[in-house]
């Protein structure tokens, strides 16, 4: 049916203007549409390993794309290629060279060929790690491929804009914020709102009321699991209304929009009301939009059609929202009563001249994306393979080398696997010869290494000139007579000149605010700094870690508190695949110095008492994981940090809060150096390498061990990622030949992991007279008391008995056997 509509003609410019809109709306639709059909084929024909394509979501992008502003937040699903295309953030060409897994980042310029296809990131870092200016800027979070894991990071991106506009003295980050007017934009498919981050942080955008619109693609699967199979409620609108916020003012909650996805007006209408919502009024805002299609099915590896009836593929291909849009372009007419006649937005012809324009235009783009990559690929395909020929020609295994060239000349689009692997093996024919032949190979392979080490293997860390390894370090100062406190008065001041010197400083977390956390290590301060600077969240770890990760994404240096060590496992999985990865999978073009604040080792209890160091230390490779002994240690390590790039974990000693140490004079200045273990006595005996709250304990055994005869050299490792950067560890078994590493984990955890830095690594191995020893905590979690704690976590008897064992078999003599 014809839509007509009555028009003036002085109107007619107008008209002209919007049909421009359209159509480029239109095009935009056809090009995303056309790289999703083109890129499916590139992948079944082997050219790219896999795809995730973004078909039949294209209209809902077009329409979020018009409201998405500079300044503005994007943390999304893996489908919203229309959108990066609508923001010009990608080209055609960007996009297929990602699906290539090209390594050029001026021709990928997402990830470096790290991340797959339709995983997007803006750069928000320069070269030299300085932030650029965001609100110059549209920004894109860094996408993640686990369902709803941008969730919780997009609690956080919206967050900061309501700190920028409450919080005094950030006045002058314009770099980062024009008064927290910026919205945080997210999109999930309708299956993974299943998750549980999604329920937790909609429910805690909704408490805290942020400029956030959620966009939900609803069509109707996840993979092959009905919507019905997978919610209470099979209309998604409907499950959502207790969030429906009041139609007064002060009412919290959310603003609830459902559109359907193939109607280019309603789509118009419902951004442009989600947009007044959340940006005048800091309200959060669900869209769900509703009667989407997926026509090419989930990703390449696998067809649809396997798991959805003859009539519902038969609904998509009617409902398809490029086709209804097209649909929709030829029946509008416009009537203009001055000039009796009719305007309309593109006659059938257009159409398919259009469609065939773009089908060729992105065609001829997968192309040159094609061809550029295969470019590099060949080149270092016919240098490898001119090496090896003029080695072959003198090598008495040239019939050798022979059948592995033959072997490697018939694959037929060879990649960098198949000619590394060609050289290597080549070498390995080869390894009793000396020659220059041969000797330039090993020199052209070891270059061509050291790039692809850049390519696929860098900056796990940001390293840039902000690196927590550059901070000087600079020892806490006393008074003559120093004042003896408890330990979390320590930590509670150097907070409060952190807080004082610091504005972009915000610490949350559970019962962090109004009593002060729950060993009152931030006692007072929320009274002194208000409730925008440190603030109470409700119970909901992962959606606390991602609430920081969002902040410190926009130029915040947010405290995320875990009330205990053993909690942070609610977290664990936004830590690791969002946190621990950034940097790497951005290729350092994105930062996120979150501090995760937290205390754990001993105290009572199987979930209270936890030391899971070893599971830390392998799950969140690129966060720095920090193990002070002490609040002294503790307070330099928060003063180090906030001067740096890396994200960092602290674990402060949860039974440290009481115990005095003396109070430095130079709060909020003194530093703990990272990436250094401190030795804290000396001995000749046995080298013992601990950490956190064993220290204490292993300084008290080696008390009696002296009266044993036994002189131990303890080291303080302060941090566990990195650690011992300067290798101080080998140092002290060149003196003392022997090794005993002691902690709070289960046998093979961080214990494990630091033997095997310090006798692969540090090459210490050479240096033993004993076997090396760790003397660790049961395999179980620890049980409850003081009597539990005894038989569950290495005690000061387990470790002068273990520690004096090795002494008896150097001399059983000297030190006969205890027991």
């Amino acid at each position: 049916m014809e839509e007509k509509v009555s028009i003036e003609s002085e109107a007619n410019l107008s008209f002209q203007e919007f049909k421009k809109e359209v159509l480029h709306d239109y095009r935009l639709c056809l090009i995303s549409r056309e790289c999703s059909l083109l890129g499916r084929k590139e992948v079944l024909s082997g050219k790219a390993k896999f795809g995730i394509l973004g078909d039949g979501k294209e209209l809902p992008q077009i329409a979020m794309s018009k409201v998405f502003k500079n300044g503005d937040f994007r943390s999304g699903y893996y489908r919203d290629q229309t959108f990066a295309l609508a923001i010009g953030e990608i080209t055609i060409e960007n996009y297929f060279a990602q699906l290539y897994a090209d390594t050029d980042q001026n021709r990928e310029p997402e990830s470096g060929g790290r991340m797959m296809n339709c995983h997007y990131a803006t750069h928000y870092v320069n070269e030299d790690g300085s932030w650029k200016n965001l609100t110059e800027q549209k920004n894109i979070a860094a996408d993640l491929s686990p369902t709803a894991a941008q969730i919780p990071r997009l609690l956080g991106l919206a967050y900061a804009s309501k700190v920028y506009k409450n919080v005094k003295g950030l006045e002058n980050k314009i770099h980062f914020s024009n008064q927290g007017k910026e919205i945080a934009f997210g999109t999930i498919g309708d299956a993974s709102t299943a998750e549980g981050h999604f329920w937790e942080a909609l429910n805690a955008a909704c408490a805290l009321q942020i400029p956030m619109i959620l966009s939900i693609w609803d069509d109707g699967y996840g993979i092959s699991v009905t919507s019905s199979s997978q919610r209470a409620k099979e209309d998604f609108t409907e499950l959502l209304q207790g969030f429906q916020r009041k139609s007064h003012e002060e009412s919290k909650g959310c603003e609830i929009i459902k559109v359907r996805g193939w109607n280019y007006a309603e789509l118009i209408d419902a951004y442009t009301k989600a947009e007044q919502f959340a940006r005048e009024n800091h309200i959060p805002v669900i869209i769900h939009v509703t009667e989407l299609t997926q026509p090419q099915g989930h990703s390449t590896s696998g067809s649809h059609e396997r798991y959805k009836s003859a009539e519902r593929l038969q609904w998509e291909k009617e409902y398809d929202c490029n086709i209804k849009f097209r649909n929709w372009i030829k029946e509008f007419i416009v009537y203009d009563k001055e000039n009796n006649h009719e305007l309309y937005l593109a006659s059938e012809e257009e159409l398919i001249s259009l469609e065939q324009e773009v089908k060729q235009l992105v065609k001829e783009h997968q192309k040159n994306a094609w061809n550029k990559f295969r470019t590099d690929i060949n080149f270092l395909k016919n240098k490898a393979f001119s090496l090896v020929e003029i080695l072959s020609k003198k090598s008495p295994k040239k019939v050798f080398i022979n059948k592995e060239k033959e072997a490697f000349q018939n694959i037929e689009n060879p990649y960098k696997k198949d000619i590394f692997h060609f050289i290597r093996k080549v070498l390995r024919i080869v390894r009793e010869e000396n020659s220059p032949d041969k000797t330039n190979l090993i020199n052209w392979l070891d270059e061509s290494l050291i790039k692809e080490e850049d390519n696929y293997n860098s900056k796990l860390y940001p390293e840039t000139p902000f690196s927590a390894l550059n901070v000087p370090s600079i020892p806490p100062t006393y008074d003559e007579n120093p004042a003896e406190v408890d330990g979390r008065i320590v930590i509670r001041n150097n907070f409060d000149k952190i807080f004082e010197k610091y504005p972009e400083v915000i610490a949350f977390g559970e019962d962090v605010g109004k009593i002060g956390d729950v060993n009152q290590g931030m006692e007072g301060l929320q009274e002194k700094y208000g409730t925008n600077r440190i603030a109470d969240t409700g119970i909901r770890e992962a959606t606390i870690i991602g609430q920081g990760i969002g902040m410190a994404m926009r130029g915040l240096r947010p405290i995320a508190e875990i009330q205990y060590l053993d909690y942070i496992l609610y977290g664990l999985q936004t830590l690791s695949d969002d946190l621990a990865s950034l940097s790497y999978r951005t290729k350092g073009k994105q930062k996120a110095p979150l501090i995760v604040r937290t205390r754990g080792h001993r105290l009572e209890g199987i979930w209270h008492s936890g030391s899971p160091m070893g599971g830390l230390i392998h799950f969140l490779r690129g966060i720095f994981i920090l193990v002070p002994r002490n609040f002294v240690k503790a307070a330099g390590f928060y003063n180090t940090m906030l001067q740096a790039d890396e994200p960092s974990l602290i674990i402060e000693c949860l039974n440290g809060y009481r115990l005095k140490e003396f109070l430095p004079n130079n709060l909020g200045e003194f530093t703990t150096p990272v990436g250094e273990v401190e030795i804290t006595r000396e001995g000749k005996d046995i080298t013992v390498l601990t950490y956190g709250a064993t220290w204490k304990i292993v300084t008290k055994a080696a008390q009696e061990l002296q009266t044993l005869g036994i002189e131990i050299e303890i080291i303080d490792a302060q941090s566990l990622v990195p650690f011992d950067n300067k290798h101080q560890v080998v140092e002290s078994l060149k003196k003392t030949n022997r090794l005993v590493i002691i902690d709070e984990d289960v046998p093979g955890g961080a214990n494990s992991y630091l033997m095997q830095k310090v006798l692969e690594e540090q090459k210490g191995y050479q240096y033993l007279d004993s076997a090396p020893k760790t003397i660790t905590a049961q395999e179980h979690r620890p049980a409850y008391s003081s009597d539990g704690d005894y038989f569950s976590k290495p005690s000061l008897d387990d470790i002068i008995e273990g520690i004096y064992e090795i002494m008896h078999e150097v001399n059983p003599l000297e030190y006969p056997k205890i027991r």
